[in-house]
């Protein structure tokens, strides 16, 4: 129960009429508009009432600390949760921090869709109604070799949409080496139980033959699909056919191979030395009839879920009424559509920022991280330069990484250091290890050092020093 002191105390409380006349308030006013400030001011007050009734208050904050509070709520409430963030953590795809940055092309693209009306889903040499497939899709066929494409809103669309318009009610036939789970839980058993296939699952964890895929074939299989190993690697005894054995034997039989190739890379891996990563183009040349891939990952482009193949079967997956539900937004298509267009220019790795992250050298990385180190040592901060190495991320080409040059920073508390660069204006994002702090110059964008720089004397001086 409430006491007499508190009693006194909530009648010093002054209402939200008295709060309005405050010079403060009109900026608030001005700022935020009169219903949001009024909903500041009686949160504001209605807290510290309930911490005098309760205790935890102990006398009536000044007015102007009020105004405070409730500006301090404001922006609290109005600051966007979806913020741009630095990098320095050496995975290129970081899927918590957003996949793949866009291009300076694509960023343009995407602006110019946003700022005005477009013709989305209209046929300007018509002057009526068309599809918004036309967008997006002329430049696949001519990167991949496949006759048609499609875009939806991510890969896990694009497979859900392909094993539900072309096999609903029949059987899918596809390796126990090849059950995959991605992040968030994404699994290949619960797609196909959401697609209406019946899932037959052929050879063991970490072998399968042809002639085990020929054995389940029946009046009822209506695909084989088979997904890439985009997040795990099976080693030592292992063994799978490969693509174009399982296209020779699906069209002995009249029907499709289905391909979840996952990353969208379109250019070969080999020569940056990491492992090679089975490109779209290879899915269509082996024969596969359909390849579903993402892309936000080695594609470089916005987050969306492609698929190219067979002309007649892209219709049926178009004309489905799924479709609809995980279509590509205007800014997705146009995006897509000037990252494909690095690609057709045979620009990709000087103008896609996943590439060229990929294809920095070490010698250009160990620059950078020299000239951040010197800026380091002149604002009074120890570093030191040390080889580590980097990622590509996204649940693609696991258990290979590219050599990189690190800033080791020691500080006394690693995880308080991480926590303040964190709550910069712009978050840095670094990785600890070994009781340092480490900062891979690889994936951080030219554009965000000077910020990176300013965050690291502004966080690490206190801690970290000669």
């Amino acid at each position: 129960m409430p006491n007499d002191s508190s009693q006194i105390k909530l009648r010093e409380l002054p209402g939200v009429d008295r709060l309005l006349q405050m010079p403060d308030t009109a900026v608030l006013l001005s700022l935020y508009g009169r219903t949001l400030t009024l909903e500041a001011l009686r949160h504001t007050l209605e807290s510290v009432r309930s911490g005098l009734l309760q205790g935890r208050v102990t006398a009536v904050p000044p007015a102007p600390l009020l105004i405070q509070s409730a500006t301090d709520w404001l922006e609290n409430l109005l600051t966007p949760s979806l913020r741009p963030v630095i990098n320095a953590t050496g995975v290129i795809v970081h899927t918590n921090l957003g996949r793949a940055p866009l291009s300076q092309a694509a960023r343009q693209a995407i602006d110019a869709a946003a700022r005005s009306y477009s013709n989305l889903e209209y046929d300007l040499v018509a002057g009526e109604r068309g599809s918004r497939h036309a967008h997006a899709t002329q430049l696949l066929p001519h990167l991949t070799g496949a006759d048609s494409s499609m875009v939806v809103n991510n890969n896990a669309a694009a497979v859900l949409l392909m094993l539900t318009a072309l096999c609903h009610g029949r059987q899918v036939i596809i390796s126990r080496g090849q059950l995959v789970e991605i992040g968030g839980g994404f699994r290949i058993p619960d797609v196909m139980a959401q697609s209406g296939a019946t899932l037959v699952e052929v050879g063991t964890t970490n072998r399968t033959h042809l002639r085990d895929y020929s054995r389940a074939i029946n009046e009822q299989t209506a695909a084989i699909l088979v997904a890439h190993h985009s997040n795990y690697k099976i080693v030592g005894f292992t063994s799978e056919p490969s693509l174009a054995e399982l296209a020779e034997l699906a069209h002995t039989h009249h029907l499709p191979l289905l391909f979840d190739q996952g990353s969208g890379a379109l250019l070969d891996t080999s020569p940056f030395g990491l492992d090679p990563e089975p490109t779209v183009p290879d899915g269509i040349q082996a024969g596969c009839d359909l390849v579903a891939f993402s892309g936000d990952k080695l594609l470089g482009g916005p987050q969306a879920g492609i698929l190219v193949g067979r002309a007649d079967l892209i219709a049926r997956c178009q004309q489905h009424p799924l479709a609809r539900a995980v279509r590509a937004d205007k800014l997705c298509l146009a995006g897509l559509a000037a990252t494909l267009t690095h690609y057709a220019r045979d620009e990709a790795l000087t103008a896609v920022p996943v590439w060229q992250m990929i294809a920095m050298s070490l010698a250009e990385i160990t620059a950078v991280a020299e000239n951040w180190l010197t800026h380091l040592q002149a604002n009074g901060i120890t570093a030191e330069l040390i080889n580590g190495e980097s990622t590509v991320g996204g649940g693609s080409l696991p258990g290979t990484s590219l050599p990189t040059c690190l800033i080791a920073l020691s500080p006394t508390n690693p995880d308080a250091l991480a926590a303040r660069l964190r709550a910069e204006a712009i978050p840095v994002i670094g990785r600890i290890q070994d009781g340092r702090y480490l900062l891979d110059p690889r994936t951080v964008l030219p554009e965000q050092v000077d910020n990176l720089r300013q965050s690291l004397v502004n966080c690490a001086k206190e801690e970290i020093g000669d």
